[in-house]
């Protein structure tokens, strides 16, 4: 492959700096084309000099690029490990800081934004519950935590993370269900009623103000 002005690299010499360089190229054209309209082909073309060898070496599909990309953007600002970093908060403000941490404009939530227009796709779909599924432990740890300090009063840790997973990464998704602001507004609200009367009071009013800003 090429690198920059024309220097010849052998294909497998970098192949850590390649993928990287196809993450960055891919990521690019996903936020400005969509994720629908970008082809392998505009990928390789980005780059600059890869081949299309060079590519498919790395990954099968774009679609594969798209998986990589979204596992590594969700863990360089994993917002779990953030709030579990703070040693002062307990188990809901933790909790809090990583629904507050969801409206950040970061590239991991553009391109959760971009990816929008995929919900159709049932292998995107089948990748949604996939993801969901490794959510909810992650919710749960948090939950348990609050049950143990007193900031969450529930006795089932486990099928509360899997509601607030299924509610919020689900049922809210107006591409999955169509609705207009005001109804996700209201859905939005009825999530938050749901939640306090299961004893995850989790949606405070700074909350609440984010997420009808981005209705």
């Amino acid at each position: 492959m090429y690198k920059g002005g024309g220097e010849l690299l052998p294909r497998n010499k970098y192949p850590e700096e390649t993928v990287q360089k196809i993450l960055d190229a891919s990521l690019k054209l996903f936020l400005e084309k969509g994720y629908e309209e970008t082809t392998v082909l505009d990928i390789i073309s980005e780059m600059g000099g890869l081949t299309r060898g060079a590519f498919y070496h790395h990954f099968k599909s774009k679609e594969e690029v798209f998986d990589a990309l979204c596992e590594k953007l969700f863990y360089e600002s994993n917002p779990f490990e953030k709030a579990k970093s703070h040693k002062e908060l307990n188990g809901l403000e933790k909790l809090k800081c990583i629904l507050r941490t969801s409206f950040d404009e970061t590239e991991y939530h553009q391109l959760s934004m971009a990816s929008m227009q995929l919900m159709g796709s049932p292998a995107f779909l089948k990748k949604l519950i996939e993801s969901n599924q490794e959510l909810a432990p992650m919710y749960q740890e948090l939950i348990e935590e609050g049950i143990q300090d007193g900031s969450i009063q529930s006795e089932q840790p486990k099928l509360l993370a899997d509601l607030f997973v299924l509610l919020t990464n689900f049922w809210s998704i107006p591409t999955i269900y169509p609705m207009t602001a005001d109804e996700t507004w209201q859905k939005f609200l009825m999530i938050k009623s749901i939640m306090d009367n299961l004893g995850l009071p989790v949606i405070d009013d700074e909350i609440a103000k984010l997420c009808k800003e981005n209705a």
